[in-house]
């Protein structure tokens, strides 16, 4: 039987491919033409001997490669949080709904827990695989088969641990691409670095223009990187944020929603 590639597979990759199109489109329309035409001038005016002043255009900080990709970088995390965001979101519009509908004062017995699975089971398909729906169903189950409200408890317990566990781990690409962007910014230090003490001996000789320039490749790759790996890992921490309450929203609907409604016969 054929395997189908998971949608979010799909997305991933095709949010890559996007990011790397629009970025280098920007790049090679504006951003690079524009830093082109500024240093052009700089190096006229300098040329010529008369004094200016040089602005620190914002052109000429983005124009470099190691920028352009930390900026790649940014737009697909930003995808892929997004994504996550949107289905976290998503989820938690069913903690509105009275899924199991159980009135204030029913009880709910072992003997009654297939009703309520029907209910469950007519939610269309993809619904039937968030959170509350499987955790819903593995408490009814776990009743069916053992008739102990304290081990339903736990199965919600245990159910939801899983799940932030599974939403924890779905977000090492993110914490990489975190981690990847301030590397390539230090990458972008280490070449300006390297091209500038390439061109000492011009320095030396009085044309420090190559040695500043390079050493501007450094300093300008690194500012970005960082600046966009705090904007990343800020939006991380509220999707993070995010998940985390909608794992003890579900955890609580279960437990004023169904479990403290369950009683055995004779109890």
């Amino acid at each position: 039987m054929k395997r189908q590639i998971p949608f979010e597979l799909i997305y991933q990759v095709t949010a890559l491919v996007v990011s790397v199109v629009l970025v280098h489109l920007v790049y090679i329309t504006v951003i690079r033409p524009n830093a082109e035409a500024i240093m052009a001038e700089q190096a006229e005016l300098a040329a010529q001997g008369e004094p200016y002043i040089q602005d620190r255009s914002l052109y000429v900080v983005l124009k470099d490669y190691e920028q352009e990709a930390c900026f790649v970088l940014m737009f697909w995390a930003m995808a892929i949080m997004g994504y996550k965001g949107r289905q976290a979101l998503r989820e938690r519009s069913l903690l509105q709904q009275d899924i199991v509908r159980v009135s204030d004062g029913m009880s709910v017995l072992p003997e009654d827990t297939r009703e309520y699975s029907r209910t469950i089971q007519a939610l269309p398909e993809d619904t039937q695989n968030f959170l509350l729906p499987r955790t819903l169903q593995a408490a009814l189950h776990r009743f069916a088969s053992t008739r102990n409200v304290q081990d339903v408890s736990e199965a919600v317990k245990s159910n939801c641990e899983a799940e932030t566990d599974r939403l924890d781990s779905e977000l090492s690409m993110v914490r990489y691409i975190a981690w990847a962007i301030p590397s390539i910014g230090f990458i972008g230090t280490v070449r300006g670095i390297g091209e500038a003490l390439g061109q000492a001996y011009r320095a030396v000789e009085g044309d420090i223009a190559g040695v500043t320039a390079s050493l501007g490749v450094a300093f300008n790759s690194t500012f970005t990187a960082l600046v966009i790996s705090i904007v990343i890992m800020f939006l991380m921490h509220q999707l993070q944020l995010i998940q985390e309450r909608l794992v003890l929203d579900v955890h609580t609907y279960c437990d004023q929603r169904l479990l403290r409604h369950m009683q055995v016969r004779g109890s």
